[in-house]
C-alpha cells in the first residue's frame, strides 16, 4: 500500500536518514523505533510530503508521492510530536477549524466531529478552551483532529509522551479500534517498547538514520536466540561488580538496573558460579537470579546499544 524506496534526507551535508526502504501493508499496523536522533521524525516528515527526500521514493499504491503529494495527503492522518492546536479556542472549535481544512461542512463536519471526540473519549469536554486542558487531553484532541476525514492511514509520532495514565490508555484503545475494528493503516513511533508489542504486527528499528533491523516480534527476538538474560538482584548497587562480570567470556552486555544488574549472555553457558564468585569479591550479596529469554527491548538495546528513552 505505501512504501518507501532507498529514501534520503542530507540537512547541510549531514545525513539525517540513509537509504531507508520499508513498507506498509494495507490494514496494518507497524512501529518505527529508535533512539533520539534516530530519524523516525525525518522520516515521517518526508512520507507525509511535509519535507522533500534528497534522493529515493514514497510511493502509494505504487505511484509517486514526491510527485504527485495530493495523492497521500488526501489519505493520510498524521498525529505529530508536537501538540498542533489553538489554545484560545475550544476542542469543538479546533476541530471544526481542521474539518473545513479537509473541505467537511454542514451536517457530515458535525457528525465526524463528534463521531472522533466520542472515540476519544472528549465528547463531553468539547465547548472547553484547549488552554484549560491536561498534557494528555490535548493529544486526544490533537488525534481526533487527524482523524476527521477518515484516513485510509495514520502515522502517530510518539502520541503518549509525557502524559497521564488515563490519556495514555485512551490513545492506545484509539489504536486498538483504527486497526482492528476500522481496517486502518497505522504507522506508529513509540519511546515505549511496550506499546510497541501491544499495538503492532511488525515493527522496524532505525538508528543513525538507517534502519538496522526489521521483521514481527518472534524475527526481532531470534536476533538474541542464541542467548539468555539474566535479571541479578542485589543487596546494593556495585559498579566493580558490573566492570568484573563485563570481562568474563559468555557475557555479552552487563547493565545496572534499579535493583541490581541485567546480564545477556550466551545460552546455557555456565555463568552462575562465576557470578556469585565476583559478587563475593565485591562483597556484594546476590538476593535472587531469574533467567529468561531475551526481550524486544533486550534486543533494542543489543542493536543500539541504548535504551529507547536515550
Amino acid at each position: 500500500m505505501l512504501e518507501t524506496v532507498e529514501l534520503r534526507k542530507e540537512f547541510k551535508g549531514k545525513t539525517a536518514v540513509d537509504d531507508v526502504s520499508l513498507y506498509l501493508n494495507k490494514g496494518e499496523s507497524v512501529g518505527l523505533l529508535g533512539p533520539n536522533g534516530a530519524g523516525k521524525s525525518t522520516t515521517i516528515s518526508m512520507i507525509s510530503s511535509l519535507v522533500k527526500p534528497t534522493k529515493g521514493d514514497v510511493r502509494l499504491h505504487g505511484r509517486s508521492v514526491i510527485k504527485q503529494p495530493q495523492d497521500i495527503r488526501k489519505v493520510l492522518g498524521v498525529v505529530p510530536q508536537e501538540i498542533a492546536l489553538y489554545e484560545e479556542l475550544s476542542a469543538y472549535e479546533n476541530l471544526t477549524f481542521f474539518g473545513r481544512l479537509y473541505k467537511l461542512k454542514g451536517a457530515a463536519l458535525e457528525s465526524k466531529i463528534q463521531e472522533t471526540l466520542e472515540m476519544v473519549g472528549l465528547r463531553e469536554r468539547q465547548k472547553e478552551l484547549i488552554k484549560t486542558f491536561s498534557g494528555g487531553m490535548k493529544r486526544r484532541i490533537n488525534i481526533a483532529a487527524a482523524l476527521l476525514h477518515d484516513p485510509e492511514i495514520v502515522i502517530m509520532d510518539e502520541p503518549t509522551v509525557g502524559i497521564d495514565p488515563q490519556s495514555r490508555t485512551h490513545i492506545l484503545d484509539t489504536v486498538r479500534l483504527l486497526n482492528r475494528e476500522k481496517g486502518t493503516t497505522v504507522l506508529y513511533t513509540s519511546h515505549y517498547m511496550e506499546e510497541v508489542e501491544q499495538l503492532c504486527n511488525r515493527m522496524y528499528i532505525m538508528d543513525h538514520g538507517r534502519i538496522i533491523a526489521s521483521g514481527t516480534h518472534e524475527e526481532l527476538q531470534r536476533i538474541l536466540s542464541g542467548e539468555d538474560t539474566l535479571l541479578i538482584q542485589l543487596n546494593a548497587p556495585s559498579q566493580g561488580l558490573i566492570q568484573e562480570l563485563q570481562q568474563l567470556e559468555p557475557v555479552r552486555r552487563a547493565e545496572e538496573t534499579d535493583n541490581g544488574l541485567k546480564l545477556i549472555v550466551t545460552k546455557q553457558s555456565n555463568i552462575l558460579t562465576a557470578v556469585v564468585q565476583a559478587a563475593e569479591r565485591q562483597r556484594v550479596q546476590i538476593i535472587n537470579i531469574h533467567v529468561h529469554t531475551p526481550s524486544l527491548e533486550d534486543v533494542f538495546l543489543h542493536l543500539t546499544g541504548r535504551t529507547l528513552r536515550d
